[in-house]
């Protein structure tokens, strides 16, 4: 076994991941993707549980501008988070890595309603948990959903993935002199106001001293190479370190 830093991590992705180049919809190869970048942690002996969103399928902001209330919204978009994990369990299964969803909106015939004392056992006898519906509430976003899971597995470190190498001064798409942060605290990222999650995620992690690496999902091999200890994306905590 390689040596790790990480015991237990919460992998956040976002919906528009499943839809490769597509921008919609489920992409196979995307799926196929992601099962060989988690097969390779869980080889390490990493336990590893995963948020997904849904904006690939429908966002409850996107409901509300067509006159669907948000509330409503969000539970269509919950359904699409759980659609996302059934076909993400399903690719990782493909690679002989033992998966189980856990939904926060109670649906026995296709997922477990989530009970942290199941999710916990599962992770120590090695099988990849997935967190779906968000938090199971309208007006919660997944990434918020994210932080509440991690927190209440007592999870190491969130892997928040994205198109971009960490977190950036400005968009670097809009700005192209921003600049990277190898690392930043949270209270710096609401000073700045920096869009690395909303406010109720931010305030969360850094409440409980949960720390967060943003990072390129789309350089394989990255989630591996920081559960090794290795500088990937930008590190975001309570504690600078200069």
């Amino acid at each position: 076994m390689s040596a790790h830093v990480y015991k237990r991590i919460l992998l956040k992705l976002s919906g528009e991941v499943l839809a490769g180049k597509a921008g919609y919809g489920i992409d196979g190869g995307m799926l196929d993707y992601l099962a060989k970048e988690v097969q390779s942690v869980v080889e390490l002996g990493i336990q590893v549980a995963i948020v997904i969103g849904g904006g690939n399928i429908f966002r409850g902001i996107q409901g509300e501008r067509r006159g669907i209330p948000r509330a409503s919204g969000d539970q269509i978009g919950m359904l699409a988070t759980v659609m996302n994990s059934l076909a993400l369990q399903e690719a990782l299964r493909s690679f002989q890595i033992p998966t189980r969803v856990q939904s926060a909106i109670e649906m026995g015939a296709i997922a477990e309603l989530f009970i942290r004392q199941k999710a916990l056992d599962a992770l120590e006898n090695g099988q990849v948990v997935i967190f779906a519906a968000g938090t199971g509430h309208p007006f919660f976003t997944t990434d918020t959903a994210a932080c509440l899971r991690a927190i209440e597995i007592d999870a190491d470190v969130i892997l928040k993935a994205t198109k971009v190498d960490g977190v950036y001064s400005a968009d670097p798409v809009l700005e192209p002199t921003a600049t990277r942060f190898e690392q930043i605290t949270y209270f710096e990222v609401l000073q700045q106001q920096l869009k690395v999650m909303d406010l109720t995620a931010i305030s969360l992690c850094m409440e409980h001293h949960i720390p967060l690496i943003v990072f390129n999902l789309n350089t394989p091999g990255n989630i591996k190479r920081i559960v090794s200890g290795e500088t990937i994306g930008t590190l975001v905590n309570n504690t600078r370190k200069d």
